[in-house]
């Protein structure tokens, strides 16, 4: 029975996972301990809580696996920077003093940070080193339902590699295909990314959260196309692309684009964080999606097309965009897709243990799939309720307990009814970028103002940002056009003909915010201005407590569907312990908040007025 910990780290979103015998018993994101978003650190807490909830020690690891090879990458940045001389030379300067310092003896720093963890055996404990892309591929593949899958990863840049594709078979993973930087999809979008005020390696998923308010029709978003197709992308018919090197500045800078050549290019200037969002920029945004989602289906027709496959998995932080997943979806050129939760390069811990158990240790593939179904990707901490009592007594909060859970799903339930905010707080923490009913806020999706309150009262982001829906699976297609399960919410999906509103005829002409709050469907804070909705499934079977409460819902309302939106403000990890929720309860308007069978009401908590005593500054992101 092997016991192997995979870690990834030193880039962004360290994270740990830990299997025995090939299943996964626990997997968790550092960010979500040290509070610190997308940390870079080596994962010590993460690492501690996977050890602690199994019982095991260092000394009793077969194996102990990082997520890339430091040496193959130092290698890909002395060849570029030699490739591109002498305009690497700033960022030369900058980045080799810490390779040589630091990660060219990553063995060293791999020591120190389990010396953190805990007392072990240097000489017996094995460090294995699996290929970046090697790592994700696994991490889709071995916890699918499939026997046998085509698997194509898309991210920014492995070692080498941009993107891949991978056969799977039973427990081997075959590489038959890769891209190479600096030709890489994940960097294009970054690139525009940064050119629309967003964070490079966080602010992704606004980017195409505003893809939808680009006007499909406009003249303007078919020239942005043009123009992105003719002067920086060209696009094969395998979905390879080769970037046009003159227009952007990741390979041998400190920025991703020359700013400049895109603002005399695209005829507008580089958007500053938290500027104001314009029809031109939602245009743009749009513009790129649409790019990419081309590029995705090419690639995705050429994995059918080396492996011969049915079944597709995917990987890598391109594969969170689920916009061109559902395209994908639509576009039928796979029986089924299994798309990893925890995508990006959190994910990769998990991989590198699978890559180890599977190929190095040679086990047995087991159904695996069928054990990720029953668990879901709920991997993180519990918290039992003595250890919720102690934090509420430490915050003196005042908390009401409920012996049946029936009776609080049926009485939050009722509170959501009423347009109440719910802080949703249960059992084991989610693994990867999404809440998935445990470390959630809730809302009523019918009701017009939640998007508005949500946005602005309670997340403090930008007022454009979608919302989710949580839908009973069985009542999924009374809702959306969705032909599979989608648990993780990694799938778009459009709301059905019948619950749409009529638009009017000028809808793209009208301002931002106008068509913001136009009335589109009778679920209108989940429906997205193209109609669009990023579906998360709700199964009896892997969480049956949130299950329960929709389903209480339900009962009250007629609609098996709720709001759900991450436990956190903008800048802010996604919450972990009942402390945490806590906190993030009292700073901000939220109206109540439940962990486990404690349920909270915002008016009863002591000096819930003074909110400056709660509140926190993050990093935005």
């Amino acid at each position: 029975m092997k016991k192997i910990l995979g870690i990834s780290a030193f880039y962004h979103d360290s994270a740990a996972a830990l299997l025995i015998d090939g299943n996964i018993v626990a997997a968790a994101q550092e960010e979500r301990f040290t509070r610190k978003k997308h940390t870079p650190d080596f994962p010590v807490q993460a690492v501690k809580y996977c050890l602690e909830y199994s019982g095991l020690t260092l000394d009793e690891l077969d194996a102990v696996v990082f997520y890339d090879k430091p040496l193959l990458k130092f290698e890909r940045l002395l060849e570029t920077y030699y490739a591109f001389v002498p305009r690497g030379l700033p960022s030369f300067l900058k980045s080799i003093p810490v390779w040589v310092k630091e990660k060219m003896f990553l063995k060293k720093l791999l020591h120190e940070g389990l010396a953190e963890v805990g007392p072990y055996d240097k000489k017996k404990l094995k460090l294995l080193f699996p290929e970046h892309h090697i790592s994700h591929a696994a991490s889709a593949f071995y916890p699918s339902p499939f026997q046998e899958a085509a698997v194509l990863t898309i991210d920014g840049v492995g070692e080498w590699a941009t993107a891949s594709i991978c056969h799977g078979k039973d427990n081997k993973i075959t590489m038959l295909k890769e891209m190479r930087f600096p030709h890489s999809v994940g960097l294009l979008y970054s690139a525009f990314t940064y050119y629309l005020g967003f964070r490079v390696n966080s602010g992704e998923y606004k980017l195409m959260g505003l893809a939808p308010y680009g006007n499909p029709d406009s003249p303007q978003t078919h020239e942005f196309v043009r123009l992105i197709k003719e002067h920086l992308v060209t696009i094969r018919d395998d979905g390879s692309i080769w970037l046009n090197q003159r227009y952007f500045n990741y390979a041998t800078g400190l920025r991703m684009i020359k700013g400049k050549k895109f603002e005399k290019l695209f005829g507008m200037p580089v958007l500053e964080a938290d500027g104001k969002v314009e029809q031109k920029h939602c245009n743009m945004a749009l513009a790129i999606q649409m790019v990419t989602e081309e590029i995705v289906l090419k690639m995705a027709a050429e994995a059918k097309r080396v492996t011969g496959s049915d079944y597709l998995c995917m990987s890598g932080g391109v594969a969170l965009n689920c916009v061109a997943n559902g395209k994908l979806l639509k576009a039928g050129l796979f029986k089924d897709i299994f798309i990893q939760p925890a995508s990006g390069d959190a994910g990769g811990a998990l991989g590198a243990a699978q890559v180890v158990h599977y190929m190095y240790f040679e086990e047995e593939r087991k159904a695996s799939g069928e054990a990720v179904a029953k668990h879901g990707f709920y991997l993180g901490p519990d918290y039992s309720e003595k250890e919720v009592v102690q934090a509420f007594k430490k915050l003196k909060s005042v908390y009401h307990n409920y012996d049946e859970f029936a009776d609080l799903a049926n009485e939050v339930a009722g509170l959501l009814d009423k347009g109440n905010v719910v802080g949703w707080f249960q059992g084991r923490m989610e693994y990867g970028p999404r809440s998935l009913g445990n470390r959630s806020i809730l809302g009523d999706a019918r009701n017009a103002e939640m998007q508005k309150k949500l946005n602005l009262k309670i997340k403090y982001r930008e007022g454009f940002r979608p919302f989710a829906p949580s839908v009973l699976a069985e009542d999924t297609k009374c809702f959306f056009n969705l032909s599979t399960v989608s648990p993780y919410m990694l799938l778009i999906a459009d709301v059905r003909e019948e619950r749409r509103k009529k638009l009017p005829a000028n809808y793209h002409d009208l301002d931002l915010w106008e068509r913001l709050y136009f009335e589109r469907s009778d679920v209108q804070s989940i429906t997205h201005l193209d109609f669009s909705a990023r579906v998360q499934t709700v199964h009896k079977e892997t969480n049956p407590r949130y299950w329960q409460l929709i389903n209480s819902f339900k009962q009250k309302t007629g609609y098996g569907i709720v709001v759900n939106t991450s436990f956190n403000v903008r800048g802010e990890p996604m919450v972990c312990t009942p402390e945490d929720a806590y906190k993030c309860f009292m700073r901000t308007e939220m109206d109540y908040l439940v962990v486990n069978n404690f349920l909270l009401k915002k008016t009863e908590q002591p000096d819930w007025e003074n909110r400056e005593k709660w509140m926190e500054k993050f990093k935005l992101d």
